[in-house]
C-alpha cells in the first residue's frame, strides 16, 4: 500500500513550525481551523485583486507563507511576500483595504488585528512563489518544459541542494492528462531531519486546470 504524507508536516517539530500559534478548547478547535484558511484565502483573493485594478502586467505578488498568531485581544497576521511593491513602499490604501477584508473574517469582533508584511529574501528559492512562477509562464502558453527549466535555474539562487518539480494534467494541450516531473540534485524525502521545504500552485489555463508541485532540499 503507498502512503504519503506532506513533507512540511513530516519534519514538524525538527526542521519546519507551525503556520498558526495558537489555543483552543477542543470544541473550537475546528472553528480556528476554519478561520485561518478563510484568513489566508481572503488576503491572496485581495493581493490578486489590487494586482488586477493597477493593472500590473509585469511578474507576479508572490506570497511564501502566512503565519497567523491569536492572542485573548488580538490577530498578528504577517505576510511573507517576495515582491512587496504593491502592498509597501507607500501603498497604504492597499494595506487599509487588506486590513478591513481581513477584519471581517474574523470569528470574533472584540478582536484586534495586525498585519505586518515581511520581505523574502531570494524569493525564487520559495517553493511556492516557485510553483506561482511556473503557473504564470504556462498560463502565458510557455512550454512547460521550458517554464521549469527556467524555474531551476532561478531556485540556484538560494543555494539549493536539490529541487523536484511536478506538474500534472493535459500538457501541451494532450487529449489525455500525465504527470511530468524533473529532478536535480537530491531529495530525501525519506530522512526527517532534511531541511525539504514544499509547496503546491493550481491554475486554469485553455487546456485544463494545471497542478504544480516542488520540494526543495536546502542547505
Amino acid at each position: 500500500m503507498g502512503q504519503k504524507i506532506n513533507p512540511l508536516g513530516f519534519r514538524l517539530g525538527t526542521t519546519q513550525r507551525h503556520h498558526s500559534f495558537w489555543f483552543a478548547q477542543p470544541k473550537n478547535y475546528s472553528v480556528g481551523l476554519q478561520e485561518d484558511e478563510r484568513i489566508r484565502n481572503c488576503i491572496k483573493n485581495c493581493v490578486q485583486k489590487i494586482q488586477k485594478n493597477r493593472r500590473i502586467s509585469s511578474g507576479f505578488e508572490g506570497i511564501a507563507r502566512i503565519e497567523i498568531q491569536k492572542k485573548t485581544d488580538l490577530v498578528q497576521v504577517i505576510i511573507y511576500i517576495g515582491f512587496p511593491n504593491l502592498l509597501m513602499e507607500g501603498q497604504t490604501q492597499g494595506i487599509k483595504e487588506l486590513r478591513m477584508n481581513v477584519q471581517k473574517e474574523l470569528h470574533s469582533v472584540n478582536q484586534r488585528l495586525n498585519i505586518a508584511i515581511t520581505k523574502v529574501e531570494k524569493p525564487y528559492g520559495q517553493p511556492n512563489i516557485l510553483a506561482e512562477y511556473i503557473a504564470f509562464q504556462l498560463k502565458n502558453r510557455v512550454s512547460f518544459r521550458k517554464a521549469v527549466k527556467k524555474a531551476i535555474q532561478l531556485a540556484k539562487q538560494r543555494n539549493t541542494k536539490g529541487i523536484r518539480i511536478q506538474i500534472a494534467g493535459r500538457l501541451g494541450g494532450r487529449d489525455i492528462a500525465r504527470v511530468e516531473w524533473i529532478r536535480k540534485g537530491r531529495i530525501p524525502l525519506q530522512t526527517i531531519r532534511a531541511k525539504i521545504d514544499h509547496g503546491s500552485y493550481t491554475i486554469r489555463t485553455i487546456h485544463g486546470v494545471f497542478g504544480i508541485k516542488i520540494w526543495i532540499f536546502l542547505d
